[in-house]
């Protein structure tokens, strides 16, 4: 059964990771309880997996999906290496790190103020995909030089 969208929300932005798991819906958990994350939208499979899913995070959304081997897309947990990770804005770093930490996610690089001023820290979700939440926004400093 999928669950509809709210027909009046939709996302200023314009870019939608897909991101792929053994378990979708052990992931889907973890991203709801650990980073915040809010359901959106979720299309099951007939394997008792999740054919596609959508979550948001303030403006941004992320799609996730259980593996699909046969494209390509794997967990990096079954791939044996990270190919990538996410950067998500929080406005509130340290609170956002005490709410991860407490539900159990696995922090790769602790809370820090970068030294281009940026605080934040990153962490790996239970399957490898990689995060780092921080307080920074892309575009400071494409205008210098």
């Amino acid at each position: 059964m999928s669950t509809t969208p709210r027909p009046a929300v939709r996302t200023s932005s314009n870019l939608f990771p897909t991101l792929s798991y053994d378990d979708a819906h052990a992931a889907l958990a973890f991203l709801e309880r650990a980073y915040g994350f809010q359901r959106r939208f979720i299309v099951p499979d007939d394997k008792g997996g999740i054919r596609h899913s959508e979550v948001s995070f303030g403006d941004g959304v992320i799609m996730v999906s259980s593996s699909k081997p046969a494209e390509g897309r794997v967990s990096p947990r079954s791939g044996g290496a990270q190919g990538s990770g996410l950067c998500v804005y929080v406005a509130d770093p340290d609170a956002h790190y005490a709410r991860a930490k407490a539900a159990g996610a696995e922090i790769v690089r602790e809370l820090r103020t970068e030294e281009y001023g940026a605080r934040g820290y990153m962490t790996r979700d239970p399957e490898g995909h990689g995060w780092y939440f921080s307080d920074y926004r892309p575009g400071e400093y494409w205008n210098l030089g």
